[in-house]
């Protein structure tokens, strides 16, 4: 793989540029779906020849994924070794097949990520996420580690108590969870005696949630981290479809773009590509996938990037935190409210332990929030400080609903791989 992001922007955009043609050349020979997209659109690929020309294609979608999902197969059956599936948080899940390139080309990914983390082959990882149930993510993560020749501690998704005795056994310096899960640990470590600065945990690859605000100051869950453990956190952005990941490096002014791996659009509703800083969707071109590539694929996802100069060197775009999803967006009492301001609202309060927010309608159509909470001390006074919070994130104020911390498990389902924060009615 080329050291290409440490190269000019130029000379980055020509890379693609090459890889595009090549891109295209395969998908109207081995791709069902965009043979036929192709077709019914008359493109012809001689007009495709540099990024700018991608405007002439339409875009793909999730919906258009589910619904065609194998049309999207570019290899024969026999040629794929692995299935993975999307966790279906927003919508079914989708099923995603990769050949032992593709495994290869994850692995790269990863290893990438990686040293962009700070990772070192002397590194140990404790992996706190789920390995098993079709979940990129967690394979993804084992084959970077393997590649950068660290060693690797498979906990799982287990109970705090477990990776901390994990911990305190393999002596791993780096960490791979969900941030509210690490607050998790940061609990039951306080609650049992156990010295969190003397761990051994130097860093946390952290995915799922975001870090940081969209000035890219930490935001409140960071420091609910930050501020208990002194370790460095390193945010995330990914997703099963595009097989690829954007990490933050040591300056963490965002998440760092892979130019060899992908192809990346930040587009508004119209379809027009956006200036850096203005927020958009995350659309994907895929290049080096071998089963199933994807060209101009809208993730849902809701970023801006920053193209300025980044301290590391790298000269790479960077994604900002997701803000919200095309999906999930919620209209309550004509406010347009995304999930993460919810989240980073309640995070920003000590003494809630766990949540669940539900999305309903009523009578009229229209969106209800209720916010099931699980929390520590007082009520009334936890109670108003949640208020305080919530009407100054999002200048509205959900209903609250206080309840137990198994009330709050037996509302997600049971078989999820994903911490469940959110549940649509």
């Amino acid at each position: 793989m080329l050291n290409l992001d440490h190269q000019s922007p130029d000379n980055i955009k020509l890379y693609q540029e090459q890889r595009l043609k090549k891109q295209l050349e395969y998908l109207q020979v081995h791709s069902p779906y965009y043979k036929k997209l192709f077709q019914d659109n008359k493109i012809t690929l001689d007009k495709i020849n540099c990024l700018e020309d991608l405007v002439h294609i339409p875009t793909t979608g999730k919906a258009d994924f589910g619904k065609h999902n194998f049309d999207f197969l570019c290899v024969p059956k026999n040629k794929v070794i692995d299935y993975a599936t999307t966790s279906g948080t927003t919508g079914s899940p989708v099923i995603i097949a990769l050949t032992e390139n593709d495994l290869q080309r994850l692995a790269e990914n990863e290893y990438c990520s990686f040293i962009c983390a700070g990772g070192e082959p002397t590194d140990v990882f404790q992996l706190m996420l789920t390995l098993d149930k079709q979940f990129m993510a967690g394979m993804a993560y084992f084959l970077g580690i393997r590649k950068l020749g660290a060693a690797a501690v498979r906990v799982g998704p287990a109970s705090p108590q477990t990776q901390w005795e994990h911990i305190q056994r393999f002596k791993p310096n780096v960490i791979v969870a969900v941030p509210s899960f690490i607050v998790k640990l940061i609990d039951y470590a306080e609650a049992n005696n156990i010295d969190l600065n003397n761990s051994g945990i130097e860093r946390a690859v952290c995915i799922g949630e975001p870090l940081r605000n969209g000035d890219l100051s930490p935001n409140a869950l960071a420091n609910r981290i930050t501020n208990r453990w002194n370790i460095q956190l390193f945010s995330t952005y990914a997703s099963t479809e595009m097989q690829t990941a954007f990490t933050e490096c040591e300056y963490g002014c965002g998440n760092h773009h892979q130019p060899e791996l992908v192809i990346v659009e930040i587009l508004d509703d119209e379809g027009n590509q956006l200036e850096a800083g203005e927020f958009g969707e995350v659309t994907v071109t895929t290049l080096g996938v071998e089963g199933m590539p994807l060209l101009r694929y809208r993730t849902g996802d809701i970023c801006c990037f920053y193209d300025e100069p980044c301290g590391c060197g790298r000269n790479t775009i960077r994604l900002s935190p997701v803000v919200g999803r095309k999906n999930q967006m919620i209209k309550y009492n004509g406010t347009t409210v995304f999930p993460p301001a919810v989240y980073d609202a309640l995070s920003s309060v000590a003494e809630v332990r766990d949540y669940v927010v539900e999305v309903l309608k009523n009578e009229l159509g229209n969106d209800e929030l209720v916010l099931h909470i699980s929390q520590s001390g007082n009520l009334n006074i936890v109670e108003e400080r949640i208020k305080h919070a919530l009407q100054a994130k999002l200048r509205v104020l959900p209903v609250l609903n206080f309840v137990s911390a198994q009330h709050l498990q037996s509302m997600r389902p049971a078989e999820s791989r994903k911490p469940v924060t959110i549940i649509f009615r």
